[in-house]
């Protein structure tokens, strides 16, 4: 693992959540941003922005039970609605009652489940809420051929088959060829998902798509109901929640602001850091 995953490890802590341990990290001063990854990936995702929002924010960030360096028990009901009880369990040990939220991929169903809470009068506060390209409405997120397989019966076996070299032609798919990422951050997260026996529950994991179908109804009206300012900062050339998914955000969500940075894909945040926290600092400069 290379020296800015281990960096991070050591700079975080350990918590237990039903007798699993999770990993979290916080740092820097100011109001509460709390960072959540995506899928398959870790909150390591979040370390080309760290440095700089430390400096104005209390950041806190975690990596869900199945994810980066936090347990990945192989009997676990993994559920994007459990990730939301992770994530109000941490920020009451952290003595945190309001905060801001900057969320990708998976983070945003996991976003749009506590800003759903919120309205039900059972959630902590949320200030404002920033979502990076994730699949926000199921009718426009276009799975890849790996997630379709480990969705399949056959998912338990295709999870354990992948390969880095198999890793590294699927998730390279998600960027255009300027932007994808070197070849020491794809063994990193590789090594991420692999940490803890990861490649044998991948197939468990990503029955999240599953879930957003399930909960549509719910999640969409968090977005349209929200109280809280909401910006929307996406990789256009993303395959899976690219332009298309911003066409219908705008339709469903007109009254958000949204970024558009071209010729990015599904990460912004690793592929164009400098351009997430302009979009970012503007729409905080607001609020």
């Amino acid at each position: 693992m290379d020296f800015a995953a281990t960096q991070w490890h050591n700079q975080g802590s350990h918590i237990t959540w039903r007798q699993q341990q999770f990993f979290y990290r916080t740092e820097g001063e100011g109001e509460p941003l709390l960072l959540l990854h995506g899928f398959p990936t870790s909150s390591l995702d979040w370390y080309k922005v760290w440095d700089v929002l430390k400096q104005k924010y209390k950041l806190i960030t975690l990596d869900y039970i199945g994810y980066g360096f936090s347990d990945k028990p192989s009997e676990y009901e993994y559920s994007i609605k459990d990730n939301a009880d992770i994530v109000g369990f941490l920020l009451g040990k952290l003595n945190i009652e309001s905060y801001h939220l900057l969320a990708h991929d998976l983070g945003d169903s996991v976003a749009q489940e506590l800003l759903a809470r919120q309205q039900d009068v059972r959630g902590k506060h949320i200030l404002s809420c920033c979502l990076l390209n994730g699949g926000l409405f199921p009718e426009t997120h276009r799975p890849t051929v790996t997630q379709k397989l480990l969705l399949s019966p056959l998912g338990f076996i295709a999870s354990r088959m992948v390969t880095y070299k198999k890793f590294v032609a699927s998730f390279s798919l998600l960027f255009p060829e300027a932007s994808r990422p070197t070849e020491a951050e794809l063994k990193t997260i590789y090594e991420l998902i692999l940490y803890n026996n990861g490649n044998k529950i991948t197939h468990k994991l990503i029955k999240y798509i599953i879930e957003r179908r399930n909960n549509r109804e719910r999640w969409v009206a968090a977005l349209q109901n929200a109280a809280c300012p909401l910006l929307l900062i996406d990789g256009l050339e993303d395959p899976v929640s690219g332009r298309h998914m911003v066409q219908r955000y705008r339709e469903l969500v007109p009254l958000s602001r949204v970024a558009e940075i071209a010729n990015c894909g599904h990460y912004p945040q690793l592929e164009y850091p400098d351009k997430v926290l302009d979009q970012y600092f503007k729409f905080r400069s607001n609020y």
